[in-house]
């Protein structure tokens, strides 16, 4: 009877020790706060650039007010939380669900104007600024994603706040993807691929109106067809590159003059 009785002690003495490590655990300081306690201290991390923390507080709020407004305020706000710790996939799926479960909410103009500008800014690159690398020289899938939630927006919402700067942003994105198509032109006549050369010209020229990169395009095209020794329709984008820039330098057979890039307007 006392061998059984000593040979429990081991075991309550580990049964306390888990105890303990289990009391020395940081409590959830968070689990006694009301919705609004929590919001405001998610906000607080937000203002202070602490996007990391203000991620989970959003998630708890979303379950502690569910079915409730600020239950969908916590998750755009979560969203916009994820976009600027560099989490751009998780930002896209948090408004992707969102926008399924809250398809009536009048906060749709906003996610979609932070979806477009998710893309948007995964598309400018977060050093482009020191590198100075053109944008059309990089992969458009971002940009085209962008330019559709921008579209929806301006077309559902004509009216919303975000529209005035969702429709400059448009703008910019098409001349991006217009002067992508003029860059791999480029680099295919380089390369003497001038067959290959015409054809992304072409798409330029046929896709977008009124951008910049056209004067390029068809100077790409003149020359190209020029190579070719294909004469008439080099003369015909000759022509056309005339009438529709007379001042060009390249008309002349100069070099444009170097400039910052077209699309440093943000």
């Amino acid at each position: 009877m006392l061998r059984a009785k000593l040979s429990a002690v081991p075991a309550l003495a580990l049964a306390a020790a888990l105890l303990a490590a289990c009391s020395s655990t940081p409590d959830d300081q968070s689990a006694n706060w009301s919705p609004n306690k929590i919001y405001a201290e998610a906000k607080d991390e937000v203002s202070s650039g602490s996007f990391d923390k203000a991620i989970p507080l959003f998630e708890k709020l979303e379950g502690r007010a569910a079915g409730t407004p600020l239950a969908q305020q916590a998750q755009l706000e979560k969203a916009y939380a994820q976009y600027k710790s560099g989490n751009q996939a998780e930002a896209m799926a948090t408004l992707d669900r969102f926008m399924k479960l809250h398809p009536a909410s009048p906060a749709i103009d906003y996610a979609l104007y932070l979806k477009g500008i998710v893309n948007f800014n995964d598309n400018l690159g977060a050093f482009s600024f020191l590198s100075r690398q053109d944008l059309s020289e990089r992969d458009q899938k971002a940009a085209k994603e962008s330019f559709e939630a921008f579209k929806e927006l301006v077309n559902r919402f004509p009216d919303s706040r975000y529209t005035p700067d969702a429709r400059a942003r448009m703008t910019y994105i098409v001349n991006s993807l217009a002067q992508y198509e003029v860059h791999v032109a480029r680099y295919y006549f380089q390369r003497g691929a001038y067959v290959a050369a015409i054809n992304r010209a072409q798409n330029a020229i046929t896709d977008y109106q009124d951008v910049p990169a056209l004067e390029e395009a068809l100077h790409l095209l003149v020359q190209s067809y020029d190579r070719l020794g294909m004469t008439q329709l080099r003369d015909d984008a000759q022509r056309v590159m005339a009438k529709n820039y007379p001042k060009s330098e390249y008309l002349t057979g100069g070099v444009r003059s170097k400039q910052d890039p077209w699309w440093k307007i943000w």
